[in-house]
């Protein structure tokens, strides 16, 4: 019991390291903080107020929303209090009874407070209403329902913003777990798989990956995370992707690769870190959308290829066995790039392919010079 108690407390560590050395987390999120900003950058995000009020926490959106009305209300009590007490309509300067109020039945400050909320919030329960006596009251009012109005629009503007935001999109776009390099039509190859859990398409998506690691120049230069582009594809490109369902996406290990002069036994050694990125149009709502990810070298499997997902039931339907999403077996890859490309005999790799218990067979009538599958 405390050898397991151990591994996991040593996994944990692990995981809380490598959190912590990402750039970007497995959920997109990045990982940096700005530091010594000139205060009167700040001032900036106050000139920009609509994109500061989008992005804050829904905690702080939901605090202003109750803060901004209830304190317009108490704020406009307290001027309808002021109109009223020096029209002399409240109960303790002791009005005539033939007195005629600048508003019916406001007597104190909570009946104030009362009328400004009732108009405020058009609610006209009829025992407050104002009458045509004080010139000021009618000014009042007027300037109450248009600033009630501003904030109305403001605040619902910023609630169905934020709660249509792309982000929210991008959260039913996920990523395989691991990365794979493996052989594949020739070639070594890096895959990835990436799957949109919902039918609704993403229009004109693309992907692409950068490879952050530190690098020394010639002129003795260390550049802490330099960029270096990796190019993803499919079979059929890598652009306008039809993602109708998950795929299954590599980049191609040659001599241009940063990955060509790693090998089994030194890439978990390295120090880099591969951001993926996916761009794409939500078919729904037009809106673009980013959806990232990373790699560390530990999440990358070498000599392993992924467990196919995608099958045909007997009444013609396809079906995505998302079990195997990020599982993968292995399969007879070479040492390292180098050995793939100029050894002969090490590109070589089984082409027995992978069961996939969850499939079911079907007989399908295809004429003799048709393959089947």
């Amino acid at each position: 019991m405390f050898g397991s108690l151990s591994k996991r407390f040593q996994d944990y560590l692990v995981e809380r390291r490598s959190r912590r050395t990402r750039l970007v987390t497995k959920d997109g999120r990045c990982n940096i903080e700005f530091g010594n900003i000139k205060y009167s950058n700040h001032f900036a995000f106050l000139a920009d107020f609509w994109t500061t009020f989008v992005e804050i926490r829904w905690r702080f959106v939901l605090f202003l929303f109750i803060a901004a009305f209830t304190l317009s209300w108490f704020i406009f009590g307290l001027l309808w209090y002021w109109i009223a007490r020096s029209n002399g309509d409240l109960t303790w300067q002791n009005p005539e009874s033939d007195h005629t109020p600048c508003v019916d039945n406001v007597v104190g400050l909570t009946t104030a407070f009362l009328y400004s909320l009732e108009t405020q919030t058009t609610i006209g329960y009829g025992g407050r209403a104002i009458t045509p006596l004080c010139p000021g009251a009618v000014a009042l009012i007027i300037i109450q329902s248009l600033l009630g109005a501003i904030i109305n629009c403001f605040m619902c503007g910023v609630i169905l913003s934020k709660i249509s935001l792309p982000k929210k999109r991008a959260k039913t776009i996920t990523f395989s777990d691991m990365a794979v390099i493996s052989p594949k039509n020739g070639s070594l190859c890096l895959s990835i798989r990436v799957a949109n859990l919902r039918k609704t398409l993403m229009i004109g998506s693309q992907i692409y990956g950068k490879l952050l690691r530190t690098t020394n120049t010639q002129d003795g230069e260390t550049i802490i995370m330099d960029q270096v582009n990796i190019d993803f594809m499919m079979d059929a490109g890598k652009d306008n992707l039809f993602f109708v369902c998950p795929l299954t996406l590599y980049h191609v290990i040659d001599k241009s690769s940063p990955f060509f002069e790693m090998a089994v036994d030194t890439l978990h050694r390295q120090e880099f870190e591969l951001v993926v990125f996916l761009d794409g149009t939500a078919e729904s709502t037009s809106s673009a959308c980013q959806v990232r990810t990373s790699f560390i070298p530990q999440e990358i499997m070498w000599g392993y290829n992924f467990l196919p997902i995608i099958s045909r039931s007997k009444e013609g339907k396809y079906r995505v066995d998302f079990s195997n999403f990020s599982k993968a077996v292995p399969v007879a890859t070479a040492h390292c790039a180098y050995c793939f490309h100029n050894i002969k005999g090490n590109h070589h790799h089984s082409k027995d392919g992978h069961e996939n218990q969850g499939f079911e067979v079907i007989d399908i009538n295809d004429p003799p010079n048709v393959t089947k599958m």
